[in-house]
């Protein structure tokens, strides 16, 4: 949307984050991937998209929140003088960026947020993320004490949900992190918690459910989360997410998205392109996932993505957000000003 009428917007909803629930930060997951702007990837897609419900272009259908940590940085530049930067985080602050429920009581803060954007005639992006044994111990290590927790957790969830529109991706990393070994879970166990997730969150009329399914850079063949996809339902969700957290291009991600979709019968896909313009970083060093540098925003969030297997970009990571203490970057899921500015600065559009 237009910048004025994005800040205009956020204006007026201002009030939704007055309790702080409704506009909780991400837990910052620690995943692997890089993606592209429009035509830094060869695919040319602009922001627009075409008219949907109520005559909005359709890449505006997804709830921009007020009161993120983005516009709060503009108005605070603003006010300091430092209008240049003020603008450039703009570009972060007036886009649709999901909401990641990380702590143990959700119910409130997904009513509020899927209330606010069905007010206004959007859709609420939400990311589940509290599975036993989160992260495997890493920069998000967390989430809930018991499988009987988690699937109270679920439920509250859910009933949060009604029957509002939401996109929900479910779990980042967990998935891929049990494919890849973690010794902290018994997958059979996970995979059960998954499923149960994806079937309760799908029994919402207004819900799309989208497991997570790592990125091409994780695991490279994706053959081998095909039989753990099944065991986690995923033939019962609206389809996978790629890329979640990470920086791979559209190109790739899409290319490594069509051989897993084949190999599960046409599994439809979302793509997270909140920070994959300048692509993956390339080293040297380890940890190329965690808050690599010159990296830039990605494709706007849209539904106009011009393939019919891809249900839509989105903008799953907060630019901005921490990836966990590496490189000199605070604990994940922090707001890092000096980032955010970074991504916001080396973006094509």
């Amino acid at each position: 949307m237009p910048l004025v009428r994005a800040l205009v917007a956020a204006a007026v909803l201002a009030a939704v984050c007055g309790s702080g629930a409704a506009c909780a930060t991400a837990a910052g997951a620690g995943h692997r991937t890089a993606g592209q702007t429009g035509t830094g990837d060869g695919t040319g897609h602009d922001a627009a998209g075409p008219t949907g419900r109520g005559g909005a272009p359709d890449d505006e259908l997804f709830f921009v929140a007020p009161g993120s940590h983005a516009a709060r940085q503009a108005t605070t530049w603003r006010a300091a003088g430092r209008t240049a930067d003020a603008h450039l985080m703009d570009r972060i602050a007036a886009r649709p960026q999901a909401e990641w429920l990380t702590g143990p009581h959700p119910e409130a803060a997904v009513r509020d947020r899927t209330t606010a954007a069905a007010r206004h005639r959007r859709t609420a992006v939400l990311v589940a993320y509290y599975i036993p044994q989160r992260d495997c111990g890493a920069h998000s290590a967390g989430g809930a004490p018991s499988a009987a927790a988690y699937r109270a957790w679920i439920d509250a969830f859910a009933a949060g949900l009604g029957d509002r529109d939401a996109y929900v991706v479910v779990e980042p990393d967990a998935v891929p992190h049990t494919v890849a070994g973690c010794a902290q879970v018994v997958p059979a166990e996970r995979y059960a918690l998954l499923a149960y997730a994806v079937d309760r969150l799908g029994r919402q009329s207004g819900t799309r459910v989208y497991l997570d399914a790592g990125n091409p850079g994780w695991i490279p063949d994706p053959a081998r989360l095909v039989g753990p996809l099944r065991s986690s339902g995923v033939t019962r969700a609206d389809g996978v997410a790629l890329n979640v957290s990470n920086f791979h291009t559209d190109r790739t991600t899409s290319s490594y998205g069509k051989r897993l979709s084949g190999l599960l019968g046409g599994t439809r896909l979302v793509i997270d392109t909140s920070r994959n313009g300048n692509g993956p970083h390339l080293g040297p060093g380890t940890d190329l996932w965690c808050n690599p540098p010159g990296r830039a925003l990605g494709r706007p969030p849209t539904r106009r993505t011009g393939d019919p297997l891809i249900d839509a970009y989105l903008w799953i990571k907060r630019p901005g957000e921490s990836d966990g203490t590496c490189r000199g970057g605070p604990a994940a899921g922090r707001w890092w000003p000096s980032y955010a500015l970074d991504l916001a600065a080396n973006a094509h559009d």
